[in-house]
């Protein structure tokens, strides 16, 4: 069985450790009503179009 030859610091072990908590920003769409940002697969903010129909009221 494989055995290290030296002890792996604890700066080595941790920032292989800390690689997997990267956080990515969410995906944003454009929406085809308004033009403006949003989630994708989610009713827009500022229009409240959803799949080409109006799905909630907004002021």
């Amino acid at each position: 069985m494989a055995v290290p030859k030296k002890k792996t610091s604890k700066a080595k072990s941790r920032s292989r450790r800390a690689s997997a908590w990267s956080l990515a920003a969410p995906a944003q769409s454009r929406c085809p009503q308004c033009r403006e940002a949003k989630l994708p697969h989610v009713v827009c903010p500022n229009c409240g179009w959803y799949k080409g129909r109006q799905a909630i009221e907004v002021d």
